[in-house]
């Protein structure tokens, strides 16, 4: 008998996880929680705070879920694997000090040292003058970092020395990012093409995910502001699986020995994001979840049982899986409200999500939906939608998907429509 599942969280990323695993031979039956319109079609959404473990647990344990697999950020660092674990209930995700790799970025840089994987010179320091002191020994263009999380607005790419000082006040005087910032990490800046690389870790070992490339930027041709990203695509040019099986020894066995060193062994999705550099691949930085628009473009591509996968990365045993992957490309479109990534209206009536669904290799996939009193779909968020479709190459998925979000239609809808574009 298949396990029951519970899925927490309500964005894309988690209707993703919920579509991939209710079609697991390994899972009986699948819930979100608080989910959304689009996981309420393949079971149970439940309400709860996903910012409160002890309300996840509870649900946890009251409804008999054989596995809880975490989605955000926040109830990782809020401690929900934690309490899970407590009361002998498997969790896919990291203990609260596992995810302090993502949530503080002078953490990540010790670790990776301390590790021996390669990745950039940097100096963190809540002092002032140190700070200075540290930008003197870096080359322009000059980075400077919020050590905590700061909504993706905490990292400044400094053109010059005076615009990287007043990064440092606006972050250590002005305290723009509160607590987050009460800390600041000066790095060497790395030149290449920026990937990332998805790991699923069961504390000692590691399956690399199939690579994806996600587009950051609000506007065509990558301008604008940054955004939790607008699209996304796989296989990428030049950066398979086959090139990344390395990076398992090179970085992500080394950091997991390391973490369980510490007495904080990763279990959970650890997420490298690194630059190609003309002397090889160096870190940037790490999450402790999956990616979100690259959930929606690796699991359709994924050919074994995820919900085997998440089982044994919670009750450490991912070197018993075989993960294998079809051969296809996959492309997701990102629908955002006007305004996003700024301010943005809710409770815009949304239509042709059912048109588009239809139509042969596409999923949509939803992130900020909900139904209003008078059962209209409408949007909620500022990502509203992932039009997602299947291709036997890369320009036969871009254009399936775009074919498919043209059927839908909501007042200020904005997206790119450079998405996987000319590769």
């Amino acid at each position: 008998m298949g396990h029951k599942v519970l899925v927490i969280g309500g964005g894309g990323r988690e209707h993703a996880l919920a579509w991939r695993l209710a079609g697991s031979p390994s899972v009986a039956e699948i819930a979100t929680a608080p989910g959304n319109p689009g996981t309420a079609g393949l079971g149970p959404t439940l309400p709860v705070d996903v910012g409160d473990p002890v309300a996840i647990a509870d649900l946890a344990e009251r409804q008999r879920f054989d596995l809880v697999v975490i989605g955000p950020e926040a109830p990782l660092v809020a401690g929900a694997v934690d309490e899970l674990s407590r009361r002998s209930i498997p969790a896919f995700g990291p203990t609260a000090s596992g995810a302090h790799i993502e949530g503080s970025k002078a953490f990540a840089k010790e670790v990776m040292v301390a590790a021996g994987a390669p990745t950039g010179g940097y100096l963190a320091t809540a002092d002032r003058d140190a700070a200075f002191a540290a930008l003197e020994r870096f080359a322009a263009p000059y980075v400077v970092k919020a050590d905590g999380l700061a909504a993706g607005k905490g990292v400044r790419i400094c053109d010059d020395l005076e615009e990287a000082r007043d990064a440092v006040d606006d972050a250590l005087v002005r305290q723009a990012f509160g607590d987050a910032g009460a800390t600041v990490v000066i790095e060497e800046f790395l030149h290449g093409p920026e990937r990332s690389v998805f790991g699923v870790c069961d504390g000692t070992d590691v399956a690399l995910l199939a690579p994806a490339q996600d587009y950051k930027r609000a506007l065509d041709g990558d301008g604008g502001l940054n955004t939790g990203g607008m699209g996304a695509y796989t296989p990428v040019p030049g950066f398979g699986l086959a090139d990344v099986g390395h990076l398992e020894d090179l970085i992500f066995r080394p950091v997991l020995r390391e973490l369980a060193d510490r007495g904080t062994p990763y279990r959970g999705l650890l997420y490298a994001g690194l630059v190609e550099t003309a002397a090889g691949p160096k870190l940037l930085e790490f999450n402790a979840r999956f990616g979100d628009p690259e959930t929606q473009v690796i699991l359709p591509l994924l050919a074994s049982d995820l919900g085997d996968l998440l089982w044994a990365s919670a009750t450490g045993s991912v070197d018993n899986v075989e993960v294998s992957w079809h051969d296809r490309a996959v492309v997701t479109v990102v629908l955002a409200s006007g305004g996003y990534p700024g301010s943005y209206p809710t409770g815009v009536p949304i239509t042709g999500v059912a048109d588009a669904d239809a139509v042969d290799g596409v999923s949509v996939f939803h992130a900020g939906t909900a139904m209003d009193d008078q059962g209209r779909l409408v949007t909620a968020g500022g990502r509203v939608l992932g039009v997602t479709a299947a291709g036997a190459d890369v320009e036969a998925a871009r254009s399936t998907a775009y074919d498919a979000a043209d059927r839908i239609s909501f007042d200020g809808l904005h997206r790119r429509s450079d998405i996987a574009a000319g590769l």
